[in-house]
């Protein structure tokens, strides 16, 4: 087990770290703004004039996507949803509109196609730096699976993962739900496992599942974004081995 010391807070007898993906380890903003401007597009296109209520419910702002919004924090699941809402207020029935978002929101990952995040700097040596220090790591992220399996091996980040973890199915963040599993894949107990993630969501789920501790990570200084975590940092490198 590993005390980690941020700021003046220290965790004792850790055994493993999970990590969020999207704000945390990675820097998404750039794919995700232009994500939620192309589904928006595609769908206005069907619909005319949905565009920009979409666009404000999927916290884009112009050349601002909100770090606390939809499409920074949401599962995929949650954004369809999300986006067949405003395109049931059009008066189309419920499985429609479902079928509008999810074929508008598939167009828009093929037209964008596959191009990474840029990591965010010191997220790979962090990695390095804690699994060294003989940590479990995972990453559990409100992305699917496959795409944080896509994340660690475009990153080359495997040497240094050991769970990797999205959500895939109806249990969404901040389901403590998400957190337990995690915890049981990995083979260690959550009283002994801290999180760290950008979002509220992030703080909650683990605070429920009874983690070690609650990391919030705000690149962007907006400590509001992780509120109830036990310790704010604005760089990674801020997670010291004791």
């Amino acid at each position: 087990m590993v005390n980690i010391k941020c700021k003046d807070k220290t965790f004792s007898n850790i055994q493993a770290i999970l990590f969020d993906k999207n704000g945390t380890l990675e820097d998404s903003e750039v794919n995700l703004r232009n994500f939620a401007q192309k589904a928006a597009r595609i769908i206005d296109a069907q619909i005319p004039g949905i565009g920009e209520p979409l666009l404000m419910a999927f916290g884009v702002n112009g050349d601002t996507l909100d770090a606390a919004g939809l499409m920074a924090v949401a599962s995929r699941r949650e954004t369809e949803i999300a986006a067949a809402a405003y395109i049931a207020e059009t008066g189309r029935g419920w499985i429609e509109s479902l079928n509008i978002a999810s074929k508008s929101l598939d167009e828009a990952d093929k037209y964008l196609g596959d191009s990474p995040s840029p990591l965010f700097a010191g997220s790979s040596e962090i990695l390095q730096k804690l699994s060294q220090a003989g940590l479990k790591l995972g990453i559990l992220s409100a992305a699917t699976t496959p795409e944080v399996n896509q994340f660690v091996q475009v990153h080359q980040l495997g040497d240094y993962i050991n769970l990797e973890m999205g959500v895939d199915g109806n249990i969404f963040k901040p389901d403590p739900a998400l957190f337990l599993q995690a915890c049981e894949k990995l083979q260690v107990e959550p009283s002994a496992t801290l999180m760290v993630g950008d979002s509220v969501a992030d703080m909650q789920m683990a605070s429920s599942a009874k983690a070690a501790g609650c990391i919030g990570i705000t690149w962007i200084g907006k400590s509001d974004n992780v509120r109830d975590a036990d310790v704010v940092i604005n760089k990674l490198d801020e997670i010291q081995v004791d």
